[in-house]
């Protein structure tokens, strides 16, 4: 059994496509799957159903992909311990994120890689389940999402920061010369938010619920470069992070209202599988994560944007996450 082998199934499994699998592994289509029928023979078990595409995996199959996926894993991890034994981490650090933390990503790869400049980074944007779901198939090293809230399966939690949500709304629209709205009203406004699928939507349509009533958006997208543009086009309103404004800001012709405290609050944290061996890239970006101050940070930025929001100490409660390595790192399982 060669590990090429394995990184063919681990690419099908991916792709779900001979030809792009092919195309990862930068081989041909008839040499990954030449590999692959020799590791069935090797094995003595059918590992793919074939048709006239690709049709999935065998139960055997499901069970050789998942050792293939540990193994690969293993051998990543092994080069990782041995490269930090030269002098310093490299390797690819693949982070799967959900939209709205995938806009302040940057405040943790860029101390990173001023650590370790030899590291490269992948970031996806990925609903949470997808994150699971990939983190339990080692097709990512660490996922940052909602940490409480929908089960996140077993899995190594650093909370980051409290999201907190803000009405972003045109100057000169129904709202423009107020500085708080409530749930109710935003939800009678024309809205651009994410998909359903997003946990960021689901969370903001219970807090819609709270309140007794149901938001019907003009536009639905599942990134957040396309509600900032139909923002600034249609003139509509959304419901964001603050985390957003730190990269983000506000548009032109358009202002940022208070909303409502939620009863329930949300995190955004680090999750990475509960499973050795440890992936020491993502290991590296935790630790990187306790020495900055990235709620801090994110409160900051919506001191400075916000219109009659002031800072603790000035009249105004903020709270973010508890920091340190004993209280911000737990497990969920």
């Amino acid at each position: 059994m060669l590990l090429r082998q394995l990184e063919y199934l681990s690419a099908l499994s991916r792709e779900g496509h001979f030809g792009r699998a092919a195309q990862v592994c930068h081989v041909s289509q008839p040499a990954l799957s030449s590999g692959i029928r020799r590791l069935e023979a090797e094995l003595g078990v059918q590992i793919v159903q074939r048709g006239q595409r690709f049709e999935g995996f065998t139960p055997e199959g499901r069970k050789v992909l998942q050792l293939a996926h540990r193994m690969l894993a293993e051998q990543e991890a092994l080069r990782h311990s041995l490269s930090s034994m030269r002098g310093g981490l490299s390797g690819v650090l693949r982070i799967g994120a959900v939209p709205t933390a995938l806009t302040v990503a940057s405040m943790l790869t860029a101390p990173l890689h001023a650590r370790h400049p030899m590291m490269q980074f992948s970031l996806e944007s990925m609903s949470s389940r997808e994150i699971v779901a990939r983190l339990n198939e080692f097709d990512i090293d660490v996922g940052m999402t909602y940490v409480d809230g929908e089960p996140l399966g077993k899995v190594r939690v650093t909370p980051l920061y409290r999201e907190k949500y803000l009405f972003l709304t045109p100057c000169d629209g129904a709202f423009g010369r107020r500085s708080a709205v409530s749930w109710a009203e935003a939800a009678s406004a024309p809205l651009c938010l994410l998909t359903p699928v997003m946990q960021n939507r689901r969370i903001l349509d219970g807090y819609f619920a709270e309140a007794g009533v149901t938001a019907g958006p003009v536009v639905e997208t599942d990134t957040v470069s396309a509600i900032y543009a139909h923002i600034a086009t249609m003139r509509l309103s959304s419901i964001v992070p603050h985390a957003w404004l730190h990269s983000h800001g506000v548009p032109e012709g358009a202002r940022v209202l208070v909303l409502p405290r939620p009863k329930r609050a949300v995190h955004i944290g680090l999750v990475l599988a509960d499973r050795t061996p440890e992936s020491l890239l993502a290991c590296a970006l935790v630790d990187i994560s306790r020495r900055i101050d990235m709620a801090g940070a994110l409160d900051r930025a919506l001191w400075h944007q916000v219109d009659g929001l002031r800072p603790p100490g000035a009249g105004e409660e903020v709270k973010s996450i508890p920091r340190g390595h004993d209280d911000s790192e737990h497990r969920v399982s």
